[in-house]
């Protein structure tokens, strides 16, 4: 049992310090502008965070290279041309002692269709059907492709690095390139990067590299990896132990774990054991297993609800850092809550609309849960009644009219 408290601090192998044991998991904030520059709203956002006593803050996907983007209104990062709104964010987000970090990604595959006529990735499997009107077939990347989107990652994080923020974190998880390469159902290259599991982390292992060459030991580097992918041919549970510990034996500072991708959404909740939930750690055995192995300090994220649960899921010993998502996108203050004693319970509950297509793929989870971010990045209250029809017409115009407005910007 471990003696860890959500108020302690955490020292990371690279030498850094997180005040507390509250973590902000990255979600989807699409407020970037139309050509993916970072805005004022970002700022005001993660203020709205750093000042509800959360320890560590981990960004909504920031993509590597503009011509992939997972979704409108992404923030792109691959050059100088926006470090001083991109330094603006950083230093409202490391307010009040937080630390906050830059999750980096490339979509491969999980580029939506009416963003991109020719998406990417390590081989040219199509989604299953319920999703192909939503993304492409991709196309096979070639090997000065690959080389060329480790440096991107390389970069990216150097440039983060240089507008203050504290740290970064792979996106490794949730079916988007890393995780790609990671899985033999969308990984069926027969080249160095394909094949055996040795042969497939072999991609994740020289962006880690690559981003450490550039950032330096004294920077936090962490990873988001699935504990499985949850798919018949996928990503397994013992491959991503496999992974973790070659990541730890490199000198990784934090593996968040979580799971699933599009196609099997887990880690939205939509389908978990009632014992898990009850628990509320969602990825709690996975964690037990891999604190065996791995020495690194590990924050499982998903489910958390309760304060007891969370000191729970602390105590047991199986995570170091507690990651919270939709919680904090419904009550921005709940750690200060927590460390002044108050009783906690979050707000967030099942998201659904009645249309199955839409409920199955966990579209309307992202949705609400954007309209709360944006919210607050007005500098508004979150609005957990909000109806979900209402949230999802709402969005699907929003959507609509980014998505218009980026292909015009892009003909």
């Amino acid at each position: 049992m471990s003696n860890s408290t959500l108020d302690q601090s955490l020292a990371l192998p690279c030498g850094a310090t997180l005040k507390n044991r509250f973590a902000k998991s990255a979600m989807s904030e699409a407020l970037g502008t139309t050509d993916n520059r970072a805005t004022e709203g970002l700022a005001t956002l993660y203020k709205c965070w750093a000042d509800g006593g959360t320890g560590l803050l981990i960004s909504g996907n920031v993509m590597i290279d503009r011509h992939h983007l997972g979704e409108p209104n992404n923030v792109v990062l691959e050059d100088e041309s926006d470090i001083e709104s991109i330094r603006r964010w950083a230093n409202a987000g490391t307010q009040n002692g937080a630390h906050l970090w830059m999750q980096l990604n490339h979509p491969g595959k999980q580029t939506p269709k009416m963003l991109t006529k020719s998406s990417v990735a390590p081989s040219a499997i199509p989604f299953k059907k319920e999703l192909r009107g939503y993304f492409n077939t991709p196309r096979e990347l070639t090997e000065s492709e690959i080389l060329d989107i480790i440096q991107r990652f390389g970069r990216s994080a150097a440039l983060a690095q240089k507008a203050g923020f504290t740290g970064v974190q792979i996106h490794g998880a949730h079916g988007y390139l890393v995780s790609q390469f990671l899985s033999p159902h969308h990984n069926q290259r027969t080249d160095q990067w394909g094949g055996s599991l040795e042969n497939r982390m072999r991609f994740v292992i020289e962006v880690y590299s690559e981003i450490r060459r550039q950032v330096g030991a004294e920077f936090p580097v962490s990873i988001k990896l699935n504990s499985a992918d949850f798919q018949r041919g996928g990503f397994t549970e013992e491959e991503s132990m496999q992974v973790a510990e070659k990541l730890a034996s490199l000198g990784l500072d934090l593996l968040e774990i979580s799971g699933g991708t599009y196609e099997s959404p887990q880690m939205t909740g939509l389908d978990v054991r009632e014992s898990t939930r009850q628990r509320e750690a969602y990825f709690l055995d996975y964690a037990q297993k891999i604190r065996q192995r791995v020495s690194v300090p590990l924050m499982v994220t998903g489910g958390f609800r309760t304060d007891d649960g969370m000191r729970n899921a602390l105590s047991s010993g199986a995570t170091d850092l507690i990651g919270l998502g939709r919680p904090l996108a419904l009550e921005p203050a709940m750690p200060n809550q927590i460390l002044t004693g108050q009783k906690v319970e979050s707000k967030v509950r099942p998201i659904r609309t009645g249309i199955k297509l839409v409920d199955n793929a966990a579209m309307m989870e992202t949705m609400y849960y954007s309209y709360q971010i944006a919210r607050m990045a007005k500098g508004k209250r979150p609005k957990p009644n909000e109806n979900s029809l209402i949230s999802l017409v709402r969005a699907l115009i929003i959507v609509t009219f980014r998505t218009s407005k980026t292909k015009r910007l892009r003909a």
